[in-house]
């Protein structure tokens, strides 16, 4: 294959472009795990964390994809043939039921439309009905990766209380985690999952869970099988910023230069806030073009990633390799039910507003090559919703 010269444009919403920081500060020397320096790596590492959760309580820190992390909550809170209540909002929820299932759990999944967030009355309803408080657990995907949709937590668990039902609340938040405004303790979750390689900057290879006082407590009864996963081991070694076994020590080292970078530089309020007028810029530029944003609610509008549907008859993969191989660009594929049927377009992560337009110059050339009909007109709406946006906080600034 002949060079490409230039950068790759690298927007599937995950694995996310790596900082040269990040990925310089991996590049240091490996040291003694059981060490006093590694020490206060751990212990750093475990506060920043807290701080992107919104949690005061307990973070662990796996070497492990968010596939992993996944199964630790699961694994750690509940018991062989407990009911779990789950929503279906596209193909990562789907997996982790089918994860649920194969871990001897009844794990029930509530029908959805894979283009809206999890339903809180629904919950509601099925909660209300369980009057022997069989249901042990309920979770959620807070960003559908395969669908651009944002599922409302805090509504969801006013809906628990609402029932006045006693499970657990479990919430995935790989591809919102450091993208999306997040808050373990407000919002009443038992355990969260996260995962390195979206808002948090790194590669794939570490996978968090937040863990809540009544999580932890129905862990000390949970009979689920763990050893790899086991919160307790966990706990007692992070308290002097050690693991119970080897840990992924450079990624560690990428950890806490990318939470330097997160919360003390640019502080996640502004994070929150960049991701947001990235993936306005990003619909504003698709519904130019003529396509429809596969998302129906605005108020579940994703701000990491916009999910395109294709006109029919015409294929989002044959598009895809197409925006390869003429631009070096990679965007996301539909997944399962979305196969061919749409492309994602990832804007999370270490990403900037220039960034943001080549890509979206890159899909603009890439659809009209593949001879979807568009509008010629999406790159230039996005440039005029950002630039004013830039004018005004130069002004501010000043």
């Amino acid at each position: 294959m002949p060079r490409v010269a230039g950068r790759h444009f690298l927007q599937i919403p995950g694995p996310t472009n790596v900082p040269e920081r990040v990925l310089r500060a991996i590049d240091f020397p490996t040291i003694d795990h059981r060490g006093p320096e590694f020490g206060a790596l751990g212990r750093e590492v475990l506060e920043g964390m807290k701080r992107v959760f919104k949690t005061a309580g307990h973070v662990v820190i796996y070497p492990a994809s968010g596939t992993g992390a996944w199964e630790a909550a699961l694994a750690n809170a509940l018991s062989p043939g407990d009911r779990v209540l789950m929503y279906e909002t596209g193909h990562f929820a789907a997996l982790w039921h089918k994860m649920a299932r194969r871990l001897g759990l009844q794990a029930e999944l509530i029908a959805g439309d894979w283009r809206s967030g999890a339903d809180p009355q629904a919950i509601e309803a099925l909660l209300r009905e369980d009057g022997e408080r069989r249901i042990r657990a309920v979770c959620v995907v807070h960003n559908e990766t395969s669908t651009g949709v944002v599922t409302r937590v805090a509504e969801v668990r006013r809906a628990i209380d609402a029932a006045a039902h006693p499970a657990l609340f479990m919430v995935d938040t790989i591809s919102s985690l450091a993208s999306i405004d997040y808050r373990h303790d407000e919002w009443g979750v038992d355990v969260t999952v996260g995962g390195s390689q979206k808002g948090l900057m790194l590669p794939p290879g570490l996978s968090f869970n937040a863990i809540s006082a009544k999580a932890l407590a129905a862990s000390k009864t949970a009979k689920l099988p763990r050893s790899f996963w086991d919160w307790t081991d966990m706990i007692a070694s992070n308290k002097d910023g050690y693991f119970p076994y080897t840990p992924a020590t450079n990624l560690l080292y990428g950890l806490r230069e990318a939470l330097r970078m997160l919360l003390e530089e640019e502080g996640l309020e502004s994070v929150f806030a960049r991701h947001q007028r990235h993936a306005e810029a990003t619909r504003r530029a698709v519904r130019a073009w003529g396509l429809e944003v596969l998302a129906r609610n605005p108020a579940e509008y994703s701000p990491s990633l916009t999910a395109v549907l294709m006109p029919a008859g015409h294929d989002a993969d044959r598009f895809r390799n197409i925006a390869l191989e003429s631009f070096d660009l990679s965007l996301g594929t539909g997944l399962s039910k979305l196969a061919g049927k749409v492309f994602r377009i990832g804007h999370l992560g270490d990403f900037n507003d220039l960034m943001l337009l080549g890509t979206l110059a890159g899909c603009e050339m890439g659809l009209e090559l593949a001879g979807v009909p568009i509008r010629k007109e999406g790159v230039r709406a996005a440039m005029d919703y950002l630039a004013p946006l830039r004018s005004a906080g130069k002004r501010a600034a000043a």
